[in-house]
């Protein structure tokens, strides 16, 4: 099932998500996540964090190499990055919740993220590059942070005026004025 992704500046998208425990990992646990997945593909993205659904737990999911004939998404529950090294200047930085936007982010060159699996074994991944940013990426979402927020001030108002604006515009052409 295709979920709705949030969209800035939906305030649910700064709350912060709750960590999840063993007894959590239930049938319904186990269909969101793969829900989730289903519609980072659809989007398409790479990751998905489920404050992105409106769902304030800490889950992500993720997969940054797929194409449409290979797929391998990864289902992490309440991942840490327990360490970072060195800068790195992710391009063009995107995210399915900041619609039309994509701008570059100084983000950790390198991380080691530990997380718990869906059969709650404890897993690490230690990355660069692309994996790292899209890791750095979804849990912030887990933390009510947006990658905007990780860009100039200037940048960010920018986009934001923006924002605002097409929504005051898309909102007058679903009610258009009254004739009478």
């Amino acid at each position: 099932m295709l979920l709705e992704v949030l969209k800035f500046p939906d305030a649910r998208l700064r709350d912060k998500s709750l960590p999840l425990e063993k007894g959590d990992i239930d049938d319904v646990l186990r269909e969101l996540a793969q829900s989730m997945g289903a519609t980072m593909y659809d989007e398409p993205g790479i990751g998905l964090a489920a404050p992105q659904v409106g769902v304030h737990k800490r889950l992500i999911v993720m997969d940054v190499d797929w194409t449409e004939s290979e797929r391998d998404l990864r289902i992490l529950i309440n991942p840490e990055i327990v360490h970072r090294e060195g800068e790195y200047l992710s391009k063009s930085e995107a995210c399915l919740s900041v619609p039309d936007y994509s701008a570059d982010v100084d983000r950790d060159a390198r991380v080691i993220v530990r997380a718990y699996s869906l059969d709650w074994e404890e897993v690490e991944f230690d990355c660069e590059g692309l994996e790292a940013v899209c890791f750095q990426h979804e849990i912030d979402h887990l933390d009510g942070v947006l990658y905007i927020d990780r860009i100039s001030k200037l940048k960010r108002d920018l986009y934001v005026r923006r924002r605002k604006k097409l929504l005051r515009r898309e909102q007058e052409d679903d009610n258009p004025p009254s004739p009478y």
